[in-house]
């Protein structure tokens, strides 16, 4: 057998991380609607659970469009999931925080996350859950640093 060449093993990583991307939401999808949300919403709050951030680095950290990050953001501030606060570092880029009711649809979430991701470990096995990040996040700051 020949070893694959790096244009296979790109095309393949990229693949099967697209279909990892739709498991992923598919799984988000079913957790996030019995608390009221969708899967982008869960994502917005959930990277505002330890602190308020402009929606700029909300879209930085997860690494989509401001754009996008700002409809999702709108529409939740709509809802009364969360609230723009002044940023005392940019006059015009307010805070996205979470309001109560967005901490509530949080923590119904945690639950159901949490037996998931416990089912997920017992099918790979948590040293292999472990590599498996371990991976990803290496690929991810290679393809950061290769995008500079």
């Amino acid at each position: 057998m020949t070893e694959p060449k790096p244009a296979e093993l790109l095309s393949g990583a990229a693949l099967t991380a697209f279909r990892l991307n739709g498991q992923f939401l598919a799984v988000a999808e079913q957790l996030a609607r019995p608390a009221g949300l969708t899967a982008a919403w869960w994502q917005v709050l959930g990277a505002i659970v330890d602190e308020p951030l402009p929606v700029a680095g909300i879209a930085r950290a997860m690494g989509i469009t401001r754009q996008s990050v700002q409809r999702i953001a709108d529409l939740m501030v709509d809802k009364g999931f969360a609230e723009y606060l002044p940023n005392p570092a940019h006059r015009r880029a307010k805070l996205l925080q979470l309001t109560a009711e967005g901490r509530a649809a949080m923590s119904r979430i945690t639950p159901d996350q949490r037996a998931f991701a416990d089912r997920l470990a017992n099918q790979l096995g948590v040293e292999e859950f472990r590599r498996a990040l371990d991976a990803l996040e290496k690929m991810s700051a290679a393809l950061d640093t290769l995008a500079d």
